[in-house]
């Protein structure tokens, strides 16, 4: 398994696995109004990476680098569990160095556990109800 920068050929699979894991994990959204367009919308000026292993993308990273910011880390549900997301995580904190920080949804129990146990820091929970969310930091 290896991480590359993106390129437009990659999109509509980086679409797909956009929508299809937000679909297959965000219970608290409404998933029918998500669409293979927000990757587009979501991801406008950031750096994306992906994950490949023979020819496959298992999942990619959104950076925002000026504020040394993740904005976005998916891995296909077909794919969770092979190592894609933590190969992610240490190509973000790569590509951007220290401190680096990210949002996690505060209903997001997987993603929040995942962090963790990585050495992510919760550091303060923001947002109004029913769409909070805790700024996390690395250093």
């Amino acid at each position: 398994m290896l991480t590359r920068k993106a390129n437009m050929q990659d999109y509509p699979q980086l679409r797909q696995i956009y929508l299809n894991s937000r679909r297959g994990s965000f219970h608290w959204a409404n998933i029918e109004e998500m669409t293979l367009d927000d990757f587009d919308r979501d991801t406008v000026e950031e750096e994306i990476f992906v994950a490949e292993e023979n020819g496959d993308i298992l999942g990619f990273t959104a950076l925002y680098v000026p504020n040394r910011f993740i904005h976005h880390l998916f891995v296909d549900p077909a794919h969770a569990g092979k190592g894609a997301g933590d190969l992610l995580l240490k190509r973000a904190v790569d590509e951007l160095g220290t401190p680096v920080t990210l949002k996690c949804v505060s209903e997001n129990k997987h993603a929040l556990s995942f962090y963790k146990k990585r050495g992510w820091k919760a550091v303060i929970e923001e947002g109004e109800p029913g769409a909070k969310y805790w700024v996390m930091v690395y250093e």
